[in-house]
């Protein structure tokens, strides 16, 4: 399975494709798409949008996954990544990918055990569970995990079926 993951944002967007499974996977790119404060946020939409559709047509994944918003200090805030979401989300569904979305508690309880998790530690864990050689940048480890979050629940809804049939 071939998956791309994003965390979304306004100014730096984590992004990740993956493939392979839950026990094995494999990291085919990652970084973050970088918006400078000088540029509009329509130009950052514009932006997200284009390099995401990029990732897509370089990397041919079946699926996208990316983060919820659900908790934000303000509704200012949530505006901005939602727009930051809906830019990648056009993306994905153009290309028509399936789409996958994950809390970003259940997201960081993937990566590290708890759902709590701060920053530092979510980008210390996916460089352990993915075997690199640095830490990740915050948003990239972030991606990195909403990734490993939706290659887990994968592994365990197909043995969940297996197991039904």
């Amino acid at each position: 399975m071939r998956i791309l993951a994003i965390d979304p944002s306004l100014r730096a967007t984590g992004f990740a494709v993956l493939e392979g499974t839950a026990e094995k996977p494999v990291v085919l790119a990652s970084g973050t798409i970088k918006n400078p404060a000088s540029r509009n946020s329509h130009a950052c939409l514009v932006e997200i949008h284009d390099k995401i559709d990029n990732l897509i047509r370089e990397h041919s994944p079946a699926a996208l996954a990316i983060e919820l918003v659900i908790y934000v200090q303000n509704t200012r805030t949530a505006i901005i990544l939602g727009a930051a979401r809906g830019a990648a989300l056009l993306a994905a569904a153009r290309a028509g990918l399936t789409i996958h979305e994950y809390p970003p508690k259940l997201v960081k309880k993937a990566s590290t055990g708890k759902g709590a998790a701060r920053k530092e530690q979510v980008s210390f864990m996916t460089r352990a569970l993915f075997g690199l050689r640095h830490n990740p940048a915050p948003d990239e480890a972030d991606a990195l995990a909403v990734g490993l979050t939706h290659l887990r629940r994968s592994a365990f809804a197909t043995r969940t079926e297996l197991a039904v049939s």
